[in-house]
């Protein structure tokens, strides 16, 4: 998320004037530590009712259960978690999963950020292979760092799929992020607008939702 500071303004009068805004991001991360990143652009958190990020909402759906797709992954699973080393691993705290560093049957992948597509090749199809299901917490397909391109989670997932795997998108375009955010604001599509700078994510994933 990069905002000029000139458009800070912007969003202190849109809330004074009852505008109910939520951060919609792809980070991997739980809701609290986007929220921390707020903070360090120098924005005031009070005036956005919330967070939702793609972490954010796979932890929710793994926390409730409540969702068929989820509750057919079953309590105790483990699971491949595919991130960068020196960030470490997202909190699965009190989701009842476990760590695997092997494609089983009872497992599935979880992937948070950018990896290279030639070392995981072997793993997934391995994991095709076995109808494993992958859950990615990071829809992007590439970043830019230190002005180089990196490999996103949904390039791997694009992949994962072309190799006959199922995928489950927690983030944009889908819509279910989208929902969410309605959901935290208690508000319908008829009366939100979204506000990105993606063709791919913001805009496709806003009209998904059926929101100007």
């Amino acid at each position: 998320m990069y905002v000029p500071i000139c458009e800070f303004y912007h969003f202190e009068k849109l809330a004074t004037n009852g505008a109910k805004m939520v951060i919609i991001s792809n980070y991997s991360r739980r809701a609290s530590t986007t929220m921390n990143k707020v903070k360090s652009l120098g924005l005031d958190p009070s005036v956005f009712e919330g967070v939702i990020t793609s972490g954010e909402l796979m932890h929710q759906y793994f926390q409730r259960r409540d969702d068929p797709w989820f509750a057919a992954l079953g309590i105790g699973r483990s699971c491949i978690h595919i991130t960068w080393s020196d960030r470490g691993p997202i909190s699965l705290e009190k989701l009842s999963l476990f760590w695997s560093m092997e494609p089983k049957p009872w497992g599935f992948p979880l992937v948070t950020s950018p990896v290279s597509l030639e070392d995981l090749e072997k793993m997934l199809e391995q994991c095709a292979s076995k109808r494993i299901p992958m859950i990615v917490a990071n829809l992007d397909f590439v970043t830019v760092e230190a002005r180089a391109l990196l490999i996103m989670p949904g390039t791997l997932a694009a992949k994962y799929e072309k190799l006959g795997g199922e995928v489950k998108w927690m983030g944009k375009p889908d819509q279910i992020i989208y929902k969410s955010a309605m959901v935290m604001v208690g508000v319908d599509a008829s009366d939100s607008i979204a506000v990105g700078d993606s063709l791919h994510y913001d805009i496709k994933g806003a009209n998904e939702a059926r929101i100007a």
